[in-house]
């Protein structure tokens, strides 16, 4: 299966480097996890979500959590005939977290997972755990389990139906005629900065930037629009601390206006 993001320890190390919250330990009370059914696709794939819910005032974070946050990351070692698992992420929100912003949710996360089974005339278990930061005044990193065999007789669920309805628009669905990323080296790695021509996506819209490689870290972008075009840009550090390359057709932008989010994948040289 793919590795879906840096280690939460890794994560952690960089964003208390940038003044993240305080952190304390265990996440007891803070959260619940269950798994979700939604039958059996057309294709022959599960449709099922894990379903978060967090304690009143209480948030946890998207796949690239901005400057004060910390992203979750899953283990599916548990689970038995599973060929592989793709995720849809709900369009997150933006908070204002001491003097940093941060990417997630609040009071709730369901997030569809599609699952090709590896024979699809055996049952399918997915068991496993999520390791995760939920934040309010301080920040708490823990982890969860969770086991469950999807029924694949399951009516459509109209909690994931809504879930997906919420997943950010594509490139052709909001109108995005073009997207290019220039790169410029700097004292610690390379300054990106990303034009996309595209119409408003509503308010006062916010860029994040993913450059594809989970050896390689973003800055919170910074974010303005020039008539048709929105430009974002963000400084890229290598783990290592050394030379690196980056390749732009990995680089994944993601628009968060008022009106909607927009998914962005590759952009062309600027």
């Amino acid at each position: 299966m793919k590795a879906l993001c840096k280690s939460a320890a890794a994560v952690l190390a960089v964003s208390l480097c940038f003044g993240a919250p305080a952190i304390a330990q265990g996440v007891d009370n803070l959260v619940q996890i269950e798994v979700l059914d939604g039958g059996k696709t057309a294709e022959g794939t599960y449709q099922g979500a894990l379903r978060l819910k967090l304690k009143d005032g209480w948030k946890t974070y998207w796949r690239a959590p901005g400057d004060a946050g910390i992203p979750p990351q899953f283990d599916w070692k548990g689970s038995h005939n599973i060929a592989d698992i793709a995720f849809t992420w709900p369009a997150p929100h933006v908070f204002d977290q001491n003097g940093l912003r941060s990417v997630g949710y609040e009071d709730q996360l369901v997030l569809p997972v599609e699952i090709t089974p590896k024979n699809p005339a055996k049952p399918v278990r997915l068991r496993g755990e999520m390791d995760l930061g939920v934040c309010k005044d301080v920040c708490v990193p823990g982890r969860l389990q969770f086991d469950h065999t999807m029924d694949a007789d399951a009516a459509r669920n109209p909690a994931i139906a809504a879930a997906l309805a919420q997943r950010p628009f594509s490139e052709r669905e909001a109108g995005v005629a073009d997207a290019t990323c220039q790169l410029t080296p700097t004292a610690d790695g390379m300054r990106i900065e990303a034009r996309i021509t595209m119409p408003s996506a509503g308010g006062s819209e916010f860029a994040v930037i993913e450059p594809g490689n989970p050896a390689l870290w973003a800055s919170q972008p910074d974010t303005r629009r020039q008539g048709n075009t929105l430009i974002a840009s963000s400084e890229i550090i290598g783990a290592s601390g050394g030379p690196f390359a980056l390749d732009r057709s990995e680089v994944r932008i993601t628009v968060l206006g008022a009106n909607h989010a927009v998914d962005i994948q590759g952009c062309s040289a600027g």
